[in-house]
């Protein structure tokens, strides 16, 4: 009988030392990198817990907790990742708190590493419970961009592009009717951040669809749509393009024939070779001794080429040249930046993130343009190394230091810059894309940026070649940007550009108080002609 009851006893003791019930929601909390979120917990039926022992805690992390309150208060004892970022808040407007069993966690600040499990334990002197409340962590990305390209069938292939998103996201293609069209790929790259960026492209004619539309989503239901219309975008054939293009030359052609033959009459001028005979007539009135008359078609070339030569005058762009020297601070930490902060390559151990060319690689100039013209030069090839294929050179707007891909890298964004990748050739950044055929591969580049007019120009230095303009609209302060890219060894060198030489004309005006520096330069222009002319 004695033995009946000392069981009784301690099955009641159990019982007792279980009976507190904590609830949880069913369903996993969602919430987005960053944000605030409250995990739910209370007790059932509702108890005062501010004498009570309350524990959140991680997987096997007990004795670790991201909170712990007893005695009335938080305790100290605290995972180092939620210090400051976590408390016990209202799981609702109606909660009563502590006072009314609430024991709900807020977090604050919430990073992919908080999701998962988190444990909420509430014990008394005689009881205690336990439940796991999920977190779900999401990020939702940038809105899609769509970029057409037409293709030699007539269809249009169209690429979506977006990033900054967490989980993996799907990506849907949609025409103008709600028909669902089938992508011709899609890929997924994950960031050093975690965050995911997707690409997806699909091929459409004009029976297929006017308007297309491509969806990028989370399993919440979370989303983000682009859309592009196709009309005027699909041509009928390759033939028709290829006619209206011999259509224009041709016009263009006899424009310029009749504007040639009859150029004497438009401008009031003589033709170049009566011009020439009056010069050679004047000059021989004019000097002591008879000269050879030159041959008038020769000295039309020479003066062709030369204003050939003065249109990209190099030394002219020089005069606008600044000292740029690279932000160490600002450059991404897979670079190696020299002390004079003037070369700029990768270092060996990085490895990109993803496929294709590393546009995170950046590094960025110290100087900031707000108006004005300023240039200058970067060297593309070292001696006994082959000339760099990968690199990006331009200018971004101050601030946009956020590492970003491709897709987020445009002019409305604040970047604009020419890229060569490899094999892939020259394009540049704007939307859409323009590709170039450089022969040879600069090894030389100059940059000319004109704030004021809204131009970003590049020059083959040492072929004293113009290559492009890119034409935008600046605004606020805008920093040179260099990228190495990665795959060759020849580093991005910044050089120090020399001082414009001044010709003699302006050596004989700012000398003209100095009798002795006049004649002086004369006998040198005297010297040099004759030497010309030998």
């Amino acid at each position: 009988m004695l033995l009946i009851i000392v069981v009784l006893l301690v099955n009641l003791q159990i019982e007792t030392s279980v009976s507190l019930t904590v609830v949880v929601p069913p369903d996993p909390i969602v919430a987005h990198v960053g944000s605030t979120v409250i995990l739910p917990c209370w007790i059932s039926p509702p108890e005062n817990a501010e004498a009570l022992e309350i524990r959140w805690y991680r997987q096997d992390q007990f004795s670790n907790p991201v909170l712990l309150y007893n005695h009335g208060k938080i305790q100290d004892i605290q995972e180092e990742s939620y210090r400051n970022r976590s408390s016990l808040a209202l799981r609702s407007d109606q909660s009563g708190g502590l006072k009314d069993g609430d024991v709900s966690l807020r977090l604050e600040k919430l990073t992919f590493q908080d999701e998962g499990p988190f444990h909420c334990y509430v014990s008394g002197e005689h009881s205690y419970g336990s439940e796991e409340v999920v977190l779900k962590i999401t990020a939702l990305g940038s809105a899609p961009v769509l970029s057409p390209e037409s293709l030699d069938d007539g269809r249009v292939n169209i690429s979506c592009r977006s990033s900054g998103w967490y989980p993996e996201p799907s990506v849907s293609w949609t025409s103008d009717e709600g028909r669902v069209l089938r992508p011709g790929g899609t890929s997924h790259t994950r960031g050093a951040d975690e965050m995911i960026s997707v690409h997806s492209w699909t091929a459409v004619s004009l029976s297929d669809a006017q308007l297309v539309s491509c969806s990028v989503s989370l399993r919440t239901g979370e989303l983000k749509e682009g859309r592009l219309s196709i009309q005027g975008i699909v041509s009928s054939g390759p033939w028709k393009a290829l006619f209206l293009t011999f259509i224009i030359c041709a016009l263009l052609g006899l424009v310029g024939f009749i504007l040639y033959k009859y150029r004497h009459k438009l401008t009031g001028k003589e033709p170049v070779k009566e011009i020439c005979e009056e010069e050679t007539m004047e000059r021989l009135t004019k000097e002591d001794e008879p000269k050879k008359e030159p041959d008038c078609e020769e000295g039309t070339l020479q003066i062709l080429r030369k204003e050939v030569v003065e249109d990209i005058n190099i030394e002219e762009l020089r005069k606008h040249a600044d000292e740029i020297t690279i932000d160490r601070e600002r450059s991404h930490p897979g670079l190696i930046v020299s002390r004079d902060c003037k070369m700029v390559m990768y270092r060996p151990e990085y490895k990109p993130t993803g496929e294709g060319f590393p546009y995170e690689l950046c590094a960025f100039g110290a100087q900031r343009f707000t108006s004005g013209r300023h240039y200058w030069e970067v060297e593309l090839s070292q001696i006994n190394r082959p000339t760099k294929n990968f690199w990006i050179i331009g200018v971004l707007k101050h601030g946009n230091f956020t590492r970003r891909d491709r897709s987020a890298l445009t002019p409305s964004a604040g970047f604009w810059f020419l890229c060569s990748d490899g094999p892939r050739g020259f394009y540049t950044n704007t939307d859409p894309p323009v590709k170039l055929s450089l022969t040879p591969r600069p090894e030389r580049l100059g940059v000319l940026l004109d704030y004021d007019h809204g131009e970003l120009s590049f020059y083959n230095v040492t072929e004293r070649k113009h290559l492009l303009t890119i034409s935008s609209r600046f605004s606020g302060s805008v920093v040179p940007l260099f990228n190495p890219g990665v795959g060759d060894k020849s580093p991005i060198t910044i050089l120090d550009l020399p001082k414009p030489v001044e010709s003699a004309v302006e050596l004989v005006v700012k000398s003209s108080d100095n009798p002795e520096t006049v004649e002086s330069v004369a006998e040198s222009r005297q010297s040099l002609t004759i030497a010309q002319k030998a």
